[in-house]
């Protein structure tokens, strides 16, 4: 025992103290392990806060420090009466602010702009605050009533009659166009070469539209009967209620389960008829403004947000599509999705906007801005498609057999297992697309719609404001609210993808 203890060591002096650890965290662990930590890092910090420092600064001293806030005019801005280099000409975008906002929108009718900007964002804001109840509904009314009160007050206008009446005008014209085809091959054969045969499909096609026209004959008697009363709306309205809330009834499950659509359908009607009530448009509505007086802003985001809002639905159903087990069904949406991202947005732009009207019928017109939006919706639908195609390829197919195992049909399986895991996968995908389409929005200039950046390149005629650094300024507010925009379109996808990922934190 003694000797055990004998050749133990005991230390008898202190040991000397040793460095502090490096710092890793804070300001100074930054730079240490982050800017600082490589030969490399080091030269990529110093050219990167060489670029900040001939970047940014010039930005904020021509925003900011050398910029001029108030005038009344041009001379405001010019060097020479301000006694320095002049930045910003901020009284410019004061004063044509309500132009880069409206555009030539009329400015007694502008609250109806201010007014749908309004609803908007309180149907909006809702939708994204997760916490918030009653998603279901809120979506209803801004997908599917928004669009439609948002239209007769940007536009104006009343309605002359309602469910009746328009169906029965869209079955004849349906039925016009077939008898316009048959007559185009009769006038053909009579110098083709094969003028039987045209004879025979031109005559054929003219007797189905005779026998459509017979078919819908009680429909539009009906609808002009009631054109003939003072008040063919509501009539109209009463019997549209009547008809759609039976439907829902009997598909609702009759009298044993049909009561709560039979419900929900005569709320929904008697909601339609308060904003026919308060808008008056059982009386012409409002004043109408043509779509050629719209521009700014406000076609800005009446472009992105329509393209937004209807490409989606459109690049699911191409998606789908495109993976459909039916030749017919796939072929047909292999052909849309490359012919429609085959070509440039300007020329389906010019197509939609000067070559349609041709294959209308006579008697048919669409407004500019809405031929601009549906070959927006398309083209940018088929972009989504490719997307959504890439999220379901990863869905392993072990789902698909989990479900068939538990009896689920292909609707339900798509709709609530394949389907949203799809878009989970492509939330950045689909988010790159929308800030695509918001920043393209400026190419319908070119079909003579002036969006943001047309009105603001109409401003820069005007020779009341004509300086060196006018045309900086624009670009400068311009360029500001495009990244107030896409940057917070950003930041939102990113807060969603973190909340629907989750679970696949560690």
């Amino acid at each position: 025992m003694t000797d055990i203890m004998a050749s133990s060591f005991v230390r008898r002096d202190l040991v000397a103290e040793r460095p502090a650890p490096v710092k890793t965290t804070g300001f100074v662990g930054l730079l240490r392990t982050r800017l600082f930590n490589s030969p490399t890092n080091i030269l990529l910090t110093i050219v990167s806060a060489l670029l900040l420092w001939f970047t940014i600064i010039p930005s904020i001293r021509f925003l900011i420090v050398d910029a001029v806030w108030s005038g009344n005019d041009r001379g405001a801005c010019l060097a020479e009466n301000a006694g320095f280099t002049v930045g910003a000409c901020w009284p410019y975008i004061q004063a044509k602010l309500p132009q880069l906002i409206y555009g030539f929108y009329p400015e007694a009718e502008r609250w109806r702009v201010n007014l749908a900007l309004i609803l908007a964002a309180a149907l909006l804001l809702p939708l994204l605050i997760p916490r918030l109840p009653a998603k279901g509904l809120n979506a209803s009314l801004f997908f599917f009533a928004f669009p439609v009160v948002a239209f007769f007050l940007l536009h104006g206008g009343g309605i002359s009659g309602f469910g009746l009446s328009w169906t029965a005008g869209l079955l004849e014209l349906f039925d016009d166009s077939i008898v316009s085809a048959g007559h185009v091959l009769l006038g053909l054969s009579k110098t083709s070469a094969i003028a039987p045969l045209l004879w025979v499909v031109g005559n054929l096609i003219v007797l189905v539209g005779i026998a459509i026209r017979w078919l819908i004959y009680p429909l539009t008697w009906l609808r002009d009967q009631l054109q003939g009363t003072g008040q063919s709306v509501w009539v109209d309205f009463a019997i549209t209620t009547a008809f759609v809330s039976l439907i829902a009834f009997v598909l609702g499950g009759g009298i044993r389960t049909g009561w709560r659509a039979l419900a929900s359908s005569i709320a929904t009607f008697v909601a339609i008829a308060m904003v026919i009530m308060l808008m008056g448009l059982d009386h012409g509505g409002l004043p109408i403004v043509a779509t050629n007086l719209w521009g700014g802003l406000l076609v800005t985001l009446v472009v992105s947000v329509t393209g937004i809002v209807t490409s989606l639905p459109i690049g699911i159903a191409l998606a789908l599509g495109r993976r459909a087990s039916i030749p017919l069904i796939r072929i047909f949406s292999i052909a849309f999705i490359e012919f429609w991202r085959g070509v440039p947005l300007i020329t389906v732009l010019f197509f939609a906007t000067y070559m349609l009207p041709l294959f209308l019928p006579g008697n048919f017109t669409v407004d500019g801005l809405v031929r601009a939006l549906i070959g927006i919706a398309l083209f940018t639908g088929a972009y989504q498609a490719e997307n959504v195609r890439g999220g379901l390829a990863a869905i392993p197919r072990g789902q698909n057999e989990a479900a068939a195992a538990l009896g689920l049909s292909w609707w339900k399986t798509t709709s609530l297992i394949v389907l949203p895991q799809a878009l989970r996968h492509v939330i950045p995908n689909l988010v790159n697309s929308f800030i695509s389409l918001f920043k393209d929005t400026s190419l319908v200039s070119i079909v003579a719609l002036f969006d943001l950046l047309g009105s603001l390149r109409a401003s820069f005629s005007d020779p009341k404001w004509s300086t060196p650094s006018t045309a900086f300024t624009g670009f400068a507010f311009a360029g500001i609210i495009y990244f107030i925009f896409c940057f917070g379109m950003s930041r939102y996808s990113l807060f969603v993808e973190r909340r629907l990922n989750i679970h696949r934190r560690n």
